[in-house]
Parts: C-alpha cells; structure tokens; sequence
C-alpha cells in the first residue's frame, strides 16, 4: 500500500506513454518492421522513461523510486518469472512424430490445449502444443487461421476455470476467491464460448482443407508412433503448479519490506523455486529435444522487453481507475453502476473485457474487483454475477488483441520464426473483431444480464 498515490490528483496526460508503447506495438511492425525487430527493448524502455523521468521531476524521486520498485517487486519480477518457468519447461517437452493436420485433428489438438489451459496455466498449454501444431500443418497453404484460433481457445479462454490458468484469477484466489468458485460459476459461459469456437474452427479449417486439395509434400517425415522426449519435465511442471498453490494457500503471516513494498514469504518461495526449476530443466532436458523443438529465447525475450514497458507506463492510469468516478476515468466506474446504485453485470463484463484487451488484464480484473466492492464473500454470493462477468471479461477478452495476454506475443513469435505469416496488430484484431466480438454480444445476453 506504501507505493499507492492519488490518481485524482493527476491529469490524464499521464496516460500518454502507455498509449505511446500500445500504438508502437501496433504500428512499428507494420511500418518499420525491421527497425523494430532489432529495436524494438529500447523504443520500450524510451515510453517508460518518458513515464518515469517526469514523474521523479514532478512528484520527486523517493515517489518515483517507490512506483519503480512496487511495478518491479510486486507485480514484473513474479509474472516474468512465472512465465519463464513455464515457457520453459513446456519447451523442454517435445511431442515426437509426425501429427497430419486434418480439420479433426487439428481441432482435437486446440480441444485438448483448452482443457490444459487451466491446469496448466494459458502459457504453459501454449507453449507445449503450439510447435506441434504447427508442424503438422507445415504441408498446409493456410495455417494462419489455425494459429489464430489457437490464441482464441488455448492461450485465453481455455485459462478460465482455475486460477491455475490466467493470472487476473490468480490475483482473485490470493484476494480470498475459493480455488474452485471460477469453475463452478463461468463453466456454463466458458464451455459455450470454447464450443462455438471448436465449431467454427472446424468448418473454416474444412473449407481451407478441401480447397487446398491434394497438399504438396509434408516437409516433416513421418515416423512410426506420437512420443515424448523430455518427460522429465512433466514433473517439472507438477512442480510449477505446485508452488503457485503453495503461494495461495500458505498464509504464515511473514512479511518483508523492499523499498516500500509488502513481499510475502510464500511468494518469495514461490519464485526462488519457479527460478530453480526454471535452470533444472535446461540442466536435464537434451540438446536434441530444444533442438526438435527449435527453441529459442526470442519469444521469451520479446515479451519480457514489451512487457518491461507495459507494467511501468500503466502505473499512472491503474491509479486513475483507482479513483473511482473522482477519478479522470470516473465515467469508466459510473457506467459500470446502476441508478440504483447496484453493479451492472454486463458493463462489468464488457469494461473489464475492453480495458483487459489493452492494459495487463491482472491490475484490470483487480480494479474492477475493487470498484465492485472487494469483499469475497459477498462478490461469491451476493454478486456473484458481477464477480463472473469480471473474470469472465478479464480472461476471455485478452484474446481481443496480441497484447490482451502474454502468451499471445509468444505464439505470434513462435508461429512467425517457422515461417507462418501473423496478421499485423490491427489485421489481428480484424479476425477477434469479425469472430470472438458477436460471440460476447451473444454471451452478454445469456449469462450477464
């Protein structure tokens, strides 16, 4: 709490280096692709300074220093570490043998990434199922729907039943959400959503097929039976959900103080084992399986580097939602609320989608969280709609845009370094706007109203 301020206070100006870095990660590839392939950590690190340095100037440096360090301690450190775990041993397994990517196939595959999504966490089914996937379709002319609906189901929706899958319900279990209460409230909405979209898949990637006909020769040779290499690292991966629960679960009261932020002791444990095992599975896992996999650091790194950026510049504009209607974005909170003074399920569903789409969708489902009044028990009886339209929003809507949730930057990357060819930002957000936007309309008025 030591690193909140006032978001009333300030003007909404604030706001311009978050919208700077967005409009970067949307525009440069497009227009400067190459300065952006070889530059892309340093325009990032310039909108963060552009955030920073005045804000020391203004509100002086101890401020200044204390948001640095709360961005960094609280909230970077622990999600890049997370996803580095997870990035990791997902690509220390390596799915051996030759899958053909058949529209059955292919839709059993993002079926299967859907239901691991949310024991496994939306990074680790996308990392482990992404490289298969795309070798089985490396004979394919069109791939690049595949991969798109691959984000929709594997690395989004498909992470909305455990707090295991996405981090914003992940925040609400450490706020005092029941591990089992996402499940048993949004089932309903996640298995409708997951279920128009299988069918969808299925029809486009049939129409694909049949019009591609007889497909040239399949670059990857066909073996004798589908194997692991690597296996060790499901154990690894045990390990990985083990610790997140342990951090949720284990409260002993333990605190310790870094630069004015609250560190628990669970969390400090939590990402000291996630870093072990993290260097464990480099250790163990063959040269051969990385090789097979084609793994590399460049995912990893580019989202480290955008994400640097994304979690300082959006420091001022998380504290103006803070504030409430007496904030710069008071209407933001007002349209959410009812005459009456009730929560407004659907506009809870959408505002949370919406903001989730552009800003991190963990502080998101947290402010939201907050504006709906905070308390658990009440958000998991009373308004227990409310609280379903939020994670719902929070996690389904970050397949709106690439940066709506980590693990799709990953993908893109992973997709384009094996030669498929990713729709620019906006020509993404032309598939989620066509697909996924009349299936929320639809989905508002089923389950939010």
């Amino acid at each position: 709490m030591a690193a909140a301020f006032d978001g009333s206070t300030i003007s909404p100006l604030w706001g311009v280096p978050f919208g700077g870095i967005l409009l970067s990660i949307a525009l440069m590839p497009l227009f400067a692709p190459s300065f952006w392939h070889h530059h892309s950590g340093k325009v990032s690190a310039a909108w963060a300074l552009a955030f920073l340095l005045p804000f020391a100037a203004l509100h002086g440096p101890a401020l200044a220093g204390t948001q640095l360090m709360h961005a960094l301690v609280a909230e970077y450190i622990p999600f890049i570490v997370l996803l580095t775990a997870l990035f990791t041993v997902a690509g220390g397994i390596h799915i051996r043998g030759n899958l053909h990517g058949a529209p059955g196939l292919n839709t059993a595959i993002l079926a299967i990434g859907a239901v691991l999504a949310s024991f496994m966490g939306t990074t680790g089914a996308s990392m482990l199922l992404i490289r298969p996937l795309i070798r089985a379709n490396d004979n394919r002319v069109h791939r690049v729907h595949v991969v798109v609906f691959f984000i929709f189901i594997v690395s989004n929706v498909g992470g909305s039943l455990t707090p295991l899958g996405d981090p914003p319900l992940f925040l609400g279990f450490l706020k005092g959400v029941d591990f089992f209460w996402t499940a048993r409230n949004i089932l309903p909405d996640t298995m409708f959503v997951l279920g128009v979209l299988l069918v969808l898949f299925h029809l486009i990637d049939r129409h694909y097929y049949r019009k591609e006909g007889i497909l040239p020769v399949d670059p990857t040779p066909d073996t004798r039976g589908i194997g692991f290499d690597g296996a060790a690292n499901f154990w690894l991966l045990a390990g990985v959900v083990a610790l997140v629960l342990m951090s949720g679960f284990w409260k002993p009261g333990v605190h310790f103080d870094v630069a004015g932020t609250e560190v628990g002791l669970p969390g400090l444990l939590r990402d000291a084992g996630l870093i072990a095992i993290t260097l464990v599975s480099l250790k163990i896992t063959a040269k051969s399986v990385h090789q097979a996999n084609q793994f590399e650091w460049g995912p990893m790194a580019e989202v480290a580097k955008l994400f640097a950026g994304i979690f300082l510049t959006i420091i001022p504009v998380i504290a103006m939602l803070r504030a409430g209607t007496q904030g710069p974005f008071g209407a933001v909170v007002s349209a959410v609320t009812r005459p009456d003074g009730q929560p407004d399920p659907a506009m809870y569903f959408w505002a949370t989608g919406i903001l989730s789409s552009f800003l991190d969708n963990a502080p998101t489902y947290l402010v939201f969280f907050n504006t709906a009044g905070g308390d658990p028990v009440a958000l998991m009886t009373t308004y227990a709609t409310t609280l379903a339209a939020i994670s719902a929003g929070a996690v389904f809507m970050g397949a709106n845009t690439y940066i709506g949730n980590a693990p799709n930057l990953m993908v893109k990357a992973i997709a384009e370094s094996r030669g498929v060819r990713m729709p620019s930002f906006f020509g993404y957000m032309a598939w989620s706007m066509v697909i996924l936007l009349p299936l929320f309309v639809l989905s508002t008025f089923l389950f939010f109203r």
